[in-house]
């Protein structure tokens, strides 16, 4: 992977928001869920889909905070149109679990 400066860091726009929807995504081409997300007054509710049904059911998720890129374009994933990408990272066994803080922090926080 090529360096990139700070100040290109900067350029992505990572929230905290809290998972306050979700179910199932069965039109998806992968196992994925749905996932409706509030990232505070700033930024609003966006939704988005995700491949983490290996760890987690639409009932473990609601409620939860977890980390997303809020400043990407929307992108139609099949008949849903995703406005977020929630981070993860695959676990060894090829799962993916999500990036969330371990505190609760309040919704729309920015990374630093």
């Amino acid at each position: 992977m090529a360096d990139i400066s700070f100040d290109d860091f900067l350029k992505v726009d990572i929230r905290v928001g809290r998972v306050i929807r979700a179910e199932p995504f069965p039109e998806a081409r992968k196992p994925a869920i749905k996932m409706w997300i509030d990232f505070g007054p700033e930024i609003g509710e966006r939704k988005t889909s995700a491949q983490i049904t290996a760890h987690y059911t639409p009932d473990t998720l609601v409620g939860r905070q977890v980390m997303g890129v809020v400043n990407f374009p929307p992108r139609q994933i099949g008949p849903f149109m995703s406005e977020v990408l929630v981070l993860g990272a695959h676990d060894p066994d090829g799962g993916v679990v999500l990036i969330a803080p371990d505190k609760e922090i309040p919704i729309g926080e920015r990374m630093c």
